[in-house]
């Protein structure tokens, strides 16, 4: 396994990568895993007992990924080799790549002209080399045979779930962690990602603007960052326990994102009791099931009436929230792990 996301920051990459040991921690396995990496072990991180972790370090992320990696793998007797998004000719029969989306075909405007043109011929060319195909949801799985043919036949769902570290507080002790540590009173509503295009945060700055709740923003600046406008307070990245008190405190989470491979914040409000109000776009609908409220259309007016009338019916949000609970509890990185333990196996034995 590529690990170098492994306990990383970037954002819903890395929580794949590290539920992905926790789920392995969880199951019975006799096969042998090698996590490689261009670091040590981050802090913090649960190696499984069948896992051992291979520093190999980089001289550029490229070389790495395409050389490198898959050189040392193989030497190593490796039978399967699992990365992201790009995959090197060097893998061979054994290759397995996981496809978050392809959100740069749907919508290439998202993006940064390098970026769009990397994605756009590494994504499909590792496709075609990978003897298995993950996607993350089944909404995932469709676009990318959709955009990417030769994924046909060959595409599985390994689904993503929460992260251990999203964990629910207590209400009380929620607001006043976040007053304490942020200066924010309630009531106030949530919105959770980097500020990049695809994340379409304008519709939510734009939807409470003419609200009396305070519309908080947490997550990574990224490019095209839109101001937080009158009802705005942008917190910027903060820690796991500070995120896990910002949705426990908030009365509703908002996803305007144009479009998600999953969506891992959803179920991470789903856990922390906080009502989710989600566009349609991508997978975002096959995520949050039958437990949140899902906007057909993208215009802030209409987002504006929704958020005020769930924010005035207090029996409607805690439905709402006991339906999350339940929904979240749908996706495991255990049933993940055992999953994608067994694809591993297929792949070894070609």
């Amino acid at each position: 396994m590529d690990a170098r996301l492994v306990g990383k920051t970037s954002t819903g990459d890395s929580t794949y990568w590290t539920g992905l040991l926790e789920g392995f921690c969880q199951i019975s396995s006799d096969l042998r895993l090698l996590l490689y990496s261009d670091g040590p072990v981050p802090d913090g991180v649960v190696l499984p007992p069948n896992a051992r972790w291979i520093e190999l370090p980089a001289r550029s992320s490229r070389f790495w990924s395409y050389v490198q990696f898959p050189l040392a793998a193989r030497k190593a007797g490796a039978r399967a080799i699992h990365t992201q998004y790009s995959l090197s000719p060097l893998v061979g029969r054994h290759g397995i790549t996981t496809v978050h989306d392809v959100s740069f075909f749907i919508g290439p405007e998202w993006f940064q002209p390098k970026d769009r043109f990397i994605l756009q011929r590494s994504v499909p060319a590792a496709v075609r080399r990978a003897a298995r195909v993950l996607a993350v949801s089944e909404t995932c799985k469709g676009e990318i045979a959709s955009y990417i043919p030769a994924a046909q036949g060959k595409t599985d769902v390994t689904f993503n779930a929460c992260p251990s570290w999203i964990q629910r507080l207590p209400r009380s002790e929620a607001v006043e962690r976040v007053r304490s540590k942020f200066g924010i009173d309630e009531p106030y509503v949530l919105t959770v990602g980097t500020r990049w295009p695809r994340k379409n945060f304008g519709l939510a700055v734009a939807a409470m603007a003419s609200l009396p709740q305070t519309l908080v923003i947490t997550g990574k600046s990224g490019w095209g960052d839109q101001s937080p406008g009158p009802r705005g307070h942008a917190v910027g990245y903060v820690s796991t326990e500070d995120l896990s008190a910002l949705y426990s405190a908030a009365d509703l989470y908002l996803l305007p994102s144009f479009h998600e491979g999953f969506g891992i914040p959803i179920l991470e409000a789903f856990r922390c009791g906080c009502p989710v109000l989600s566009s349609s776009g991508g997978a975002a609908p096959e995520v949050c099931g039958l437990a949140a409220r899902v906007m057909p259309t993208f215009l802030a007016d209409d987002w504006t009436a929704a958020i005020a009338e769930l924010l005035g019916d207090r029996s409607k949000l805690e439905a709402m929230q006991e339906s999350g609970f339940t929904r979240e509890r749908d996706f495991s990185w255990k049933a993940t792990a055992a999953h994608l333990d067994s694809i591993y196996r297929e792949v070894c034995n070609r």
